[in-house]
C-alpha cells in the first residue's frame, strides 16, 4: 500500500461529503443547528434499522442473548436521540422563526426512516404511501412476529395462526399470544420474559421520543400549523402513548 492508498480518518469517514451536506437556505445562525441535528436523526434511524435486521435475525435464531443485546443497543440509541432534544430547545422561538419560512413544505413527518421504524417493529396502520422501503417493511415479518417465533422456537407454544398470519395484518390482541405471554411473565427473570422486557424498553424509548418531540415542538411554535400544513403539536399528541408492542403491555393487567 503505498501512501496515497493510505486510510485516513478523513477517508474513512467520507468527512469531505458529510461536512459539506450542510445547506441551509439562509443566512441565520441557528439554521445550521437545525440542519446537523435532523441529519443526525436521520443517521441514528438508520443505524436502528440497521440493528433491527440483526434483532430479527438473532430472535428467529432463539438467539435470546443476542437479541437483548441488541434490543438495549436500540433502548440507547433512543435515549440518546431523545437527549439531542435538548440541544434543539436551546432555540428560541424567534430564533427559528427568523429562517421557518424557508423551510417550505419540508416537514418531520415526512421522514421515510422513522416510518419505516415504526413499521419494521409492528406498526401497520399507515395511510397509503409511495415509499418502496415503507410497503416493502410492511410486507415482511415485523420485530413482534420475530419475538412470537423466538418464543416458539424456545420451547413456548405459540398459536400457530400467529405464526402464520399475514405480516401486513397486525396480530396484537391474539387471545392466544397474549396467555402464553402471561406465562412467560410468570418467572420474570427467565430469559424470554427478559427478551420480552427489552422490547418493551424500545417501545418506552419510541414513546419517550415522541413525548419529548411534542414539547420542543410546543416549545418552539406553540400551536401554530406544522411546516408543510401539518397540524404541527395536535397531530404530535394524537400520536402519543400509542405502543408498537401493546401485547407486551396489555400482559401486565392480566
Amino acid at each position: 500500500m503505498t501512501v496515497s492508498d493510505e486510510v485516513t480518518y478523513s477517508s474513512y469517514l467520507s468527512l469531505d461529503e458529510l461536512l459539506n451536506a450542510q445547506h441551509p437556505a439562509t443566512e441565520e445562525h441557528d439554521e445550521l443547528l437545525f440542519v446537523i441535528i435532523h441529519q443526525v436523526y436521520e443517521l441514528w434511524f438508520k443505524q436502528i434499522l440497521h440493528e433491527a435486521g440483526l434483532l430479527q435475525r438473532r430472535l428467529e435464531a432463539g438467539n435470546g442473548a443476542g437479541a437483548l443485546a441488541t434490543a438495549r443497543r436500540i433502548a440507547k440509541i433512543l435515549k440518546t436521540i431523545v437527549g439531542q432534544l435538548d440541544v434543539l430547545e436551546t432555540m428560541t422561538p424567534r430564533q427559528f422563526a427568523s429562517f421557518r419560512p424557508a423551510l417550505g413544505t419540508s416537514s418531520g413527518f415526512q421522514s421515510n426512516q422513522f416510518r419505516e421504524i415504526e413499521a419494521t417493529l409492528g406498526k401497520r396502520d399507515f395511510g397509503p404511501s409511495d415509499d418502496p422501503r415503507l410497503a416493502a417493511a410492511i410486507a415482511r415479518p415485523s420485530v413482534y412476529d420475530s419475538l412470537l417465533r423466538y418464543l416458539n422456537v424456545t420451547g413456548w407454544e405459540v398459536p400457530q395462526a400467529a405464526l402464520d398470519s399475514d405480516p401486513a395484518v397486525s396480530t396484537h390482541g391474539d387471545l392466544g399470544v397474549l396467555a402464553v405471554l402471561e406465562l412467560v411473565y410468570a418467572d420474570d427473570t427467565a430469559p424470554a420474559a427478559e427478551v420480552c422486557e427489552g422490547l418493551v424498553d424500545i417501545d418506552e424509548g419510541l414513546q419517550e421520543w415522541r413525548y419529548r418531540h411534542v414539547k420542543m415542538v410546543e416549545r418552539i411554535i406553540g400551536l401554530k400549523l406544522g411546516t408543510g400544513g401539518s397540524a404541527g403539536a395536535d397531530y404530535l399528541r394524537s400520536t402519543l402513548f400509542s405502543p408498537v408492542f401493546p401485547d407486551l403491555w396489555d400482559v401486565r393487567g392480566v
